[in-house]
């Protein structure tokens, strides 16, 4: 019953907020551009569920809208990972022990010797902060990651007997990679990928509340965070929601993905029973 269980949980909190960013495409209660300083720091009520912060915008409204950030940079990153670093990772099983294999992955040990806040660094540098450059760094580091686990994943299947069949029968390295390694991963690539979700969530956070990822006036979990130090101690639920709404997503998707993992992954399903 547990692999159910922290697979509906995580789901359902995932989805929740989900929903919550793709609401705030068309409607908050209210707007997170405009500033009404004569409601600033009021206390939750009917008027402002979750209450005001310092500038007089509704914590509520700029929750969803962090939520569409948050998401849609972590998303967008793990989009480039996989996008980059599946090919990478199966390319290099196809080629096992060559010098392209070696190449990618001392390539990928070199991205791995700097942390995603590190590129950000270097790349806001050159092109300033924002929200993008925040997408590209987070992406650049997820690229190691999936091209790991595909090569980790692919090189035990390349020596079963039905892809040394399909070799014997002409196919390809590239046909083969496609045709038959890459169905057989995918299910240890969602489970990764929600893995990389969650990550791309908190570094997100962290790169907003540094100054390196959203940009005022666009709201931002790690920016709410940000705003709210000077006030910790005379109004807490300033940095308390949106800290806790990392917290409560980043455990959503941690759930989600261990319930995927024991539900998609047969040597786990062969280990529970």
């Amino acid at each position: 019953m547990r692999s159910p269980l922290l697979l509906v949980v995580g789901a359902v909190i995932t989805i929740f907020f989900v929903m919550m960013a793709g609401i705030s495409f068309i409607w908050t209660p209210y707007s997170v551009v405009d500033l009404n300083i004569a409601d600033k720091l009021l206390p939750p009520s009917t008027r402002y569920f979750l209450g005001t912060d310092q500038f007089g915008r509704d914590i509520l409204s700029m929750l969803m809208v962090g939520a569409r950030t948050s998401i849609g940079v972590a998303v967008l990153a793990a989009g480039i990972g996989v996008a980059v670093g599946v090919p990478l990772g199966l390319a290099a099983a196809a080629a096992n022990g060559s010098l392209f294999d070696e190449i990618i992955m001392r390539g990928n040990d070199l991205v791995f010797a700097f942390p995603s806040l590190v590129i950000a660094i270097l790349i806001t540098a050159v092109f300033g902060p924002s929200a993008v450059n925040a997408i590209l760094a987070i992406g650049i580091f997820n690229i190691p990651v999936f091209a790991r686990v595909a090569r980790g994943a692919s090189l035990s299947l390349w020596t079963l007997d039905y892809i040394l069949a399909a070799r014997v029968a002409g196919k390809g390295m590239v046909r083969i990679s496609i045709e038959h390694i890459f169905p057989n991963i995918v299910s240890l690539l969602i489970v990764q990928g929600t893995i990389q979700f969650s990550l791309g969530i908190i570094a997100e956070a962290g790169l907003s509340y540094v100054g390196l990822g959203a940009q005022p006036p666009t709201p931002s979990w790690g920016r709410m965070l940000a705003d709210s130090q000077t006030l910790i101690y005379s109004v807490p639920r300033l940095a308390l929601l949106p800290g806790f709404t990392i917290v409560l997503m980043v455990l959503g998707l941690n759930l989600l993905g261990d319930g995927l993992r024991d539900v998609l992954d047969p040597r786990v399903r062969r280990a529970r029973s």
